[in-house]
């Protein structure tokens, strides 16, 4: 569990969105996960990831640390760094299909883990954030046997899976209507005692900022793909 969970409450709050990237911004956005390397091509979960690494554009990382200062306050980035050690700006993503139930606070129970930001890069996309907060470690969560009996080895940089989250949130049913119009692609039985903090859905322009405490997923409504770019910050 975080060893810093009082002092990570006390910065917490509602999930909010802001206006903050121009067209050109977003298209400069776009031109650098064009240009950037592979990180990792999953093409069973059909997805492509970017690590956004440091210096490959500098007068783009200025542009969009000052960004998030602006709407952020004080931070320090606490994404995973590259194989030399050095960090990263965040992670890009190209997903063709829905990601599932999962926090992302990081691997370092010491850390004081702040905010994480998604800009959305392509004009058609649903984010779900759950009222439901979890003070471990990153995870997926899941009652899937097979997908829990795989590991829960602690890895840095992967997220462990875990049903705990049935355990602590109860068992009331998770609303059917919602279920429906937006989580096709879960368990509904993995949702027991969950509840929708807030539906976001994409803008181009926009950034969506949250807890890192917050449960999350997105919708099943993916037209073809979408592409986004997630930062994640401590205190």
């Amino acid at each position: 569990m975080l060893k810093n969970k009082e002092i990570i409450k006390n910065s917490e709050s509602k999930p909010e969105v802001k206006q903050l990237f121009t067209e050109t911004e977003i298209q400069q956005l776009i031109g650098l996960y064009d240009k950037l390397p592979v990180t990792k091509h999953n093409k069973i979960q059909k997805v492509i990831k970017k690590r956004w690494l440091q210096d490959f554009d500098t007068k783009l990382d200025k542009l969009y640390k000052e960004k998030l200062k602006s709407v952020l306050g004080d931070f320090q980035m606490d994404n995973l760094k590259t194989d030399e050690g050095s960090d990263i700006f965040g992670l890009f993503q190209e997903s063709y299909n829905p990601l599932k139930l999962h926090v992302d606070s990081g691997f370092y129970e010491d850390n004081v883990i702040y905010k994480q930001t998604l800009v959305p890069l392509s004009p058609f996309g649903e984010t779900i954030v759950y009222k439901n907060r979890w003070y471990g470690t990153s995870t997926n969560f899941t009652i899937d046997k097979d997908e829990l009996s795989l590991t829960n080895k602690k890895v840095i940089g992967k997220n462990s899976n875990s049903n705990e989250h049935n355990k602590i949130f109860g068992n009331k049913d998770f609303n059917e209507d919602d279920y429906n119009k937006y989580l096709k692609h879960e368990n509904i039985n993995n949702l027991k005692g969950l509840e929708i903090e807030k539906v976001y859905k994409w803008k181009i322009g926009e950034i969506l900022i949250f807890d890192r405490t917050h449960l999350h997923s997105s919708s099943c409504n993916i037209k073809t793909k979408k592409l986004g770019l997630t930062t994640f910050t401590k205190k």
